[in-house]
């Protein structure tokens, strides 16, 4: 077992460099440390990198010059020292001891005055230096890249102001209840006899919003397959889509399997064939396993592919295709809070590349008559909307049909959902119908 501090250390500064994801990291990372530390470690993992532009702001100002890039784990030592000065209810003479003997544990003595000095000026200084970047750094005001900053500026003049102060709100947690199981309304009465507050979704019949966030193997029912986590928004795909008996169906980008299952708790039993791929064989292992705990995997088929490529398909048209496309996860930055460290700007243009050649190749697979929905955790229209004009204007036989919501904002092409405070993520859906060869729709 190693000091919680210094495997948040040692976190950090893997995504600073870009060599990894909390996602991808955190897991093997907790198994480190004494289980009691767990809690404490997602605290100061994801804590800091909610924070990360503001004190990186911080550290630029306090610093007389940035660390050089061999020793990004001081700037990681740093950033969590501050982190724990400010939000945290730790004594500061403790956390500036604490983060001092960190850098013993990283080998490198010789900054241990260093980071004494910086965090000491930081609890003097507290109040001014942030009057004064407050007005003087939009980074460190809005608390993401600068990049981006711009971006929705430009992309969305009367709302980019609220998307960035959501973003930096933790997310509500939101449950899917299996409608083959009980009813939101029935589940919702089970949370209350445990105790555990939660109300329903207004925006998805089977959405359970919770009040304060709750580890899954609390939940009542959730071994057994009666919830599963997801957000209402996320939620929406399966209606949109619009299954019906005796469709042949397609899941794109499938993993980690919440639309999927989504999908077979509508249509699980009847005469309907349903496929999902996905390109990373480790993501195929979390399809699984959330397909055996619903009692669902006899539903479906799980084929490792490449959703750009033909090569797994067996040449029969689908009905209906649900792309959930790769993309930025800009409209789960509240989830998700490493995207404003791990994304850049170019990802973007490569992002939507990739994005079009799905589409372009998954639309061959769609039979005449046949509805595909198009779906991103994005709030960037480059990922969304304007993939959605390009491809409609290349393909006459792709008809764009309006996605009619009470919620979210309609778009010339899609529907535009932005991260809403205690309720849903950033997020887009569009729909088209595939022409037949006289030009009908079948709709």
């Amino acid at each position: 077992m190693i000091d919680v501090r210094l495997a948040a250390t040692r976190l950090l500064a893997s995504l600073i460099s870009q060599q990894g994801s909390i996602n991808s990291l955190l897991p093997e990372v907790m198994k480190t440390v004494k289980p009691k530390d767990t809690a404490l470690l997602q605290q100061l993992v994801y804590g800091t990198s909610r924070e990360y532009w503001r004190l990186d702001a911080l550290a630029r100002q306090l610093l007389k010059k940035p660390f050089q890039a061999k020793d990004i784990d001081l700037q990681a030592c740093l950033l969590l020292g501050l982190y724990q000065l400010r939000e945290m209810r730790i004594p500061p003479h403790a956390v500036i001891h604490e983060t001092v003997e960190l850098t013993k544990l990283l080998n490198k003595d010789w900054a241990k005055g260093l980071i004494n000095a910086v965090l000491r000026r930081y609890q003097r200084e507290a109040i001014t230096l942030d009057q004064q970047l407050s007005q003087s750094s939009d980074i460190y005001h809005w608390n993401h890249p600068e990049w981006m900053i711009t971006k929705l500026q430009h992309n969305w003049p009367d709302h980019w102001q609220s998307i960035l102060i959501q973003n930096d709100i933790k997310a509500p947690l939101t449950l899917r209840v299996n409608k083959r199981l009980l009813s939101a309304s029935e589940y919702l009465a089970l949370l209350d006899e445990e105790g555990i507050s939660a109300g329903l979704s207004e925006l998805s019949q089977h959405a359970v919003v919770l009040a304060e966030p709750l580890d899954v193997k609390d939940l009542p029912g959730f071994d057994i397959g009666e919830v599963s986590v997801q957000d209402e928004v996320a939620q929406l795909s399966v209606p949109i889509l619009a299954p019906q008996a005796g469709d042949r169906i397609l899941d794109a980008c499938a993993a980690p399997g919440g639309k999927l299952c989504h999908l077979l708790e509508e249509i699980g039993g009847q005469s309907t064939q349903v496929d999902a791929i996905e390109l990373s064989p480790h993501r195929i292992t979390r399809i699984n396993e959330n397909l055996a705990r619903l009692k669902l995997d006899t539903y479906c088929q799980v084929l490792c592919g490449d959703a750009t490529s033909s090569e797994w398909w067996d040449g029969n048209c689908y009905d209906r295709i649900l792309i959930d496309a790769p993309c930025s996860g800009s409209g789960v930055i509240r989830r998700n809070p490493d995207i404003k460290i791990l994304r850049q700007n170019e990802d973007i243009l490569k992002l939507a590349s990739t994005q079009l050649s799905i589409l372009e190749n998954l639309w061959k697979m769609l039979a005449p008559g046949g509805t595909l929905v198009y779906a991103t955790c994005s709030i960037f229209p480059q990922e969304n909307e304007r993939i959605i004009e390009r491809f409609c204007k290349l393909h006459t036989d792709a008809l764009h049909q309006p996605i009619n919501l009470s919620a979210g904002y309609s778009r010339p092409y899609g529907i535009q959902f932005f991260p809403k405070f205690n309720s849903h993520d950033g997020f887009f859906y569009a729909k088209l119908v595939k022409l037949d060869a006289s030009g009908s729709s079948n709709a």
